[in-house]
């Protein structure tokens, strides 16, 4: 395979990682405008949020099968996965608005996933392997939006199912931690690439 293909941004992985960040704000849109009304917008909000998650399993997916794997995607698939969640996060801060109790915590939480994604972001731009490219996202991290996603779909779709939101808040508790976690552990790994790099 070609350097060529190695660096050049124009493939299917990586087009479908663009397509993917576009989605967002029409998801924030419909669900901050409870466009669908009511249980309609948790339903249909939760398979948008599902369908634009998957993507980022497929383009992965592909990117590596067919020795797609570039720079650009490196970058920009973490991205496109934190302005996801992100989005998402704070959709749901006003469309549940009317519970206080769970809008301040989701705040909080917000907060600490906003300050965990701009510190990783940092140290992967400032931190790079000795041929100058991006590193790639490890395992905690990727653990960590599984988290993340698995809150979100909780948060829409558990009010439909029963009252007590007992799965939203395992959920939420559970991605917190592993958010806080896999900060403390890009630290760890890349505090040598820092010492080297002084």
């Amino acid at each position: 395979m070609s350097d060529k293909t190695k660096t050049c941004p124009k493939n299917l992985p990586n087009i479908l990682t663009v397509v993917r960040a576009l989605l967002v704000p029409v998801f924030m849109i419909f669900v901050i405008f409870d466009i669908g009304g009511g249980d309609a917008t948790r339903i249909i909000g939760a398979l948008m949020f599902g369908v634009i998650s998957l993507t980022d399993m497929l383009d992965g997916k592909l990117a590596r099968k067919y020795s797609l794997v570039t720079d650009f995607g490196k970058f920009l698939d973490p991205l496109a996965d934190k302005l996801l969640v992100l989005g998402a996060m704070l959709s749901l801060i006003v469309y549940m608005g009317d519970d206080r109790v769970f809008a301040v915590i989701l705040t909080f939480s917000t907060f600490i996933v906003i300050l965990r994604e701009l510190a990783v972001t940092s140290l992967r731009l400032i931190c790079k392997n000795g041929d100058g490219k991006v590193i790639a996202a490890n395992m905690a991290g990727k653990i960590k939006t599984v988290s993340q996603i698995i809150f979100i779909l909780a948060a829409l779709l558990e009010p439909l199912l029963w009252e007590t939101p007992v799965l939203t808040y395992t959920s939420l508790a559970v991605m917190v931690f592993m958010t806080v976690y896999s900060g403390i552990n890009y630290f760890i790994i890349y505090l040598p690439l820092l010492k080297k790099g002084e």
